[in-house]
């Protein structure tokens, strides 16, 4: 009886925990598509978007250029932030269980640098590969993301058979200033493409518009899925690898699979957004110690977590000096620098 009591506790403690997650989702959107120089009450809000669902006719009093600035405007932003945060949460939270520190995320193991650098060479030589078109951005940022995570690993392996998860952290934050170096190089190169290059590297979700959020969607549905496909893997790597192996797990194929769908968050989002930092560090971490280790539950609620997120900080960047905006990557800096030093703290202490 005791067991079966602390069974039913738990799993209302965990249903408790999806629909707080789902309803702050919920008015993060209805903040984000309700907030800006014009105003709309959330009900309104409501009227517009069930209006847009085939065979639903919602009576509003608003006028059609308040549907057009939800429509064209607000919502492919809402939803850009959205999907850019579920990538990021969710790309550090797999790579959080497969080194098995919180300290690991798409920015500190140079993914991010490495997809920034893909991106931005795209800028600078104005790539277009023929059978990609709009697509290129994207896949080269992924490639760029993915090249980048394998020479951190090939390097740590260098430096220590072990692979400690220390050394690989420190390789690939050596690696992130090592890419942002050639970033600046091709800044300092770049003429007619320079304003574009900055605006981008500044992480943004404004004016963007709907081709964007086309171009994020796919990387997404085919990331998290095989992630989540994946969650009793990355369980496994939690108790190390020699564990996983005796559990069962493919080590070297399951980590490939694992860190390219990993990559292919992190080139989508970087793509398309620029270079946000610390999401996919703060918001795992904040999951973990609300639901435990559990990926099945960590990877979904890191996505919830991370686009709600992002979708708030956007609202503040656009806003707290209106009508000017700040970066995106400003706001998230600011807040997820000084929760990345406690937890630093926190995790050296824990260890003396």
């Amino acid at each position: 009886m005791p067991n079966l009591f602390t069974q039913i506790v738990t799993d209302r403690y965990k249903t408790s925990i999806y629909l707080i997650f789902f309803l702050l989702l919920l008015s993060a959107v209805f903040t984000g598509v309700g907030v800006g120089s014009v105003g709309i009450p959330p009900v309104e809000v409501g009227k517009i978007l069930l209006d847009q669902i085939p065979g639903v006719n919602m009576p509003s009093a608003t006028e059609g250029t308040l549907e057009n600035i939800i429509m064209e405007i607000r919502l492919p932003r809402v939803l850009l932030a959205l999907f850019v945060g579920a990538s990021l949460s969710v790309a550090g939270a797999s790579f959080q269980g497969l080194l098995r520190n919180p300290l690991a995320d798409p920015y500190t193991l140079g993914a991010s640098s490495g997809a920034a650098v893909g991106a931005v060479m795209v800028f600078y030589f104005g790539l277009t590969i023929p059978f990609l078109g709009s697509f290129t951005l994207p896949v080269v940022a992924v490639i760029g993301g993915f090249v980048s995570l394998y020479l951190v690993l090939s390097m740590a392996r260098l430096v220590s058979k072990a692979m400690s998860v220390e050394t690989i952290i420190l390789i690939g934050i050596i690696f992130s200033s090592f890419l942002g170096s050639l970033i600046s190089l091709m800044i300092a190169l770049s003429t007619e493409e320079l304003r574009q290059i900055i605006h981008w590297l500044m992480g943004s979700v404004g004016m963007r518009g709907w081709p964007y959020v086309y171009l994020i969607v796919p990387f997404f549905i085919i990331g998290t899925a095989l992630l989540l496909v994946h969650w009793r893997e990355l369980n496994a790597f939690g108790f190390g690898e020699q564990s996983a192996h005796h559990l069962g797990v493919d080590i070297k194929r399951k980590k490939t699979v694992i860190l390219f769908a990993a990559a292919l968050l992190t080139g989508g989002a970087v793509a398309v957004s620029g270079t946000i930092g610390f999401i996919g560090l703060v918001i795992p971490h904040f999951v973990r110690l609300l639901i435990g280790p559990d990926h099945k539950h960590v990877l979904i609620l890191s996505a919830i977590g991370g686009g709600a997120f992002l979708i708030f900080a956007d609202v503040v960047a656009r806003t707290i000096i209106s009508p000017q905006e700040l970066p995106i990557g400003v706001i998230t800096a600011l807040i997820g620098a000084p929760v990345f030093g406690l937890i630093l703290i926190y995790k050296v202490k824990k260890q003396r």
